[in-house]
């Protein structure tokens, strides 16, 4: 009978950070640092529009580690996190497409 409870508790466990999971978030922030990446390489970016940048998907990871925190991610905070990561891109966008250049 112990066996039992301890296996379920075990398994519970196992299963919390798949219930917390963020796939597409993910493959969003790894989208995204590549292309931050990708423009500093190749000039489109200066060095301190990359650390803004860079900076921004700090941001976006803490959001996303606090909505995780409690173990599930309700819909209006994967909303939320959504939004943010759109910001981030409009961000990433415009500032590879500006007049400035590294040099």
């Amino acid at each position: 009978m112990n066996k039992s409870i301890l296996l379920a508790a075990l398994a519970l466990i196992a299963t919390a950070p798949v219930l917390a999971g963020t796939p597409r978030l993910d493959h969003r922030e790894t989208h995204q640092a590549n292309r931050i990446y990708n423009g500093v390489a190749n000039g489109e970016l200066t060095r301190p529009e990359a650390r803004r940048l860079s900076a921004g998907q700090v941001h976006l990871r803490r959001a996303e580690a606090r909505a995780k925190s409690d173990g599930v991610v309700t819909a209006g905070e994967r909303a939320h996190l959504q939004h943010e990561a759109s910001q981030q891109s409009r961000r990433i966008y415009r500032q590879k497409h500006d007049s400035q250049q590294r040099t």
